[in-house]
């Protein structure tokens, strides 16, 4: 019987058209957990635990189409959204949808987890004694994006490069809350294994290093310019256009170390960029593609590569966990 609930739940969730159909779901397998966790039946508190998270995925796809589709009214500051005109055409809000702030974080969250890999941690977790949840599924997901980041470390493409272009994922050791761990957007590695990479083997003679740090990372960063065999030269400034979190200053810029190693000339003078450029902040880390066409500017005959590349470009070789490399 319960079985067949369980089939007619997951047909529920596919067949979903809005969010408040899913969101019954998630409240009619919350009932059930609960009640299976009071009468110990662990086959059924996962059975409902999984209808749970399939529905919390659900519904993190149902808000990232809503928002490409401009459905959905975008912040106008840290905690507000924008005020709107009335109307039936108006974006809506997570308010106006009954989601808070921290479910709609969670439920994208889950809904970026590959296909593949969410249904393998789901299937090997089938016959647990512990009860399933969104976290564990999204840490088991991260572990596995850490190791693709070890496979990569010994899979440096081979060849020599003349401009090494490369944004770290760094790891942060203090965060004020797990839901804003970066951890959660993105898997990290420690700063040993960042400079033991053999990125010098990569580097031509003569090339240059443009390595993204935050500032928190600074100190680190030149650690890492060291290790990979470059002397550090100067910087440039991102101003992201938006605030960010911030212990000391609200964040709203990122650093572009330039680190050289022998003598690759310096861009022509009418390439040369202002240290200081403005593009709009994008998903979590990723960094401007404007970038990229600056440096293309600024060394077009030149050999280069992308490392920790998130999506590679033309004329560019690249490497890293989300490149498809």
């Amino acid at each position: 019987m319960e079985l067949v609930k369980y089939d007619m739940a997951r047909k529920a969730i596919i067949e979903a058209s809005n969010v408040d159909e899913v969101k019954q779901i998630m409240d009619k397998s919350e009932a059930m957990r609960v009640y299976a966790r009071q009468a110990k039946d662990f086959e059924m508190l996962n059975r409902a635990s999984e209808i749970r998270i399939r529905a919390e995925r659900r519904l993190g796809e149902m808000l990232k189409a809503q928002k490409e589709a401009g459905l959905m009214a975008k912040p106008s500051g840290s905690n507000q959204y924008e005020d709107r005109s009335q109307g039936d055409t108006d974006p809506l809000t997570l308010a106006d949808m009954g989601i808070s702030k921290s479910m709609s974080s969670r439920a994208q969250a889950t809904a970026s987890i590959p296909e593949l890999e969410f249904e393998t941690i789901v299937s090997e977790h089938h016959n647990s004694q512990k009860e399933l949840t969104s976290n564990t599924v999204r840490k088991l997901a991260i572990a596995s994006k850490c190791a693709e980041i070890n496979e990569f470390s010994t899979a440096l493409p081979e060849g020599k490069y003349q401009v090494i272009y490369a944004d770290p994922p760094w790891r942060y050791e203090h965060v004020k809350t797990t839901s804003r761990a970066v951890e959660n957007q993105y898997p990290t590695m420690e700063l040993d294994d960042i400079c033991d990479l053999p990125v010098s083997d990569l580097a031509a003679d003569d090339s240059v290093l443009y390595l993204w740090a935050t500032s928190p990372k600074l100190a680190e960063s030149m650690r890492v310019i060291e290790d990979w065999g470059f002397i550090y030269r100067t910087c440039a400034i991102w101003d992201k256009k938006k605030i960010g979190m911030g212990y000391y200053f609200r964040q709203q810029h990122e650093l572009l170390l330039v680190a050289a190693k022998g003598k690759l000339p310096t861009p022509s003078p009418s390439d040369r960029k202002p240290s200081v450029f403005s593009f709009k902040r994008g998903e979590h880390s990723a960094k401007p593609v404007e970038v990229i066409e600056m440096l293309n500017s600024m060394y077009p005959d030149r050999s280069k590569i992308e490392l920790f590349c998130r999506n590679s470009q033309p004329g560019w070789n690249a490497w890293g966990n989300q490149s498809g490399l």
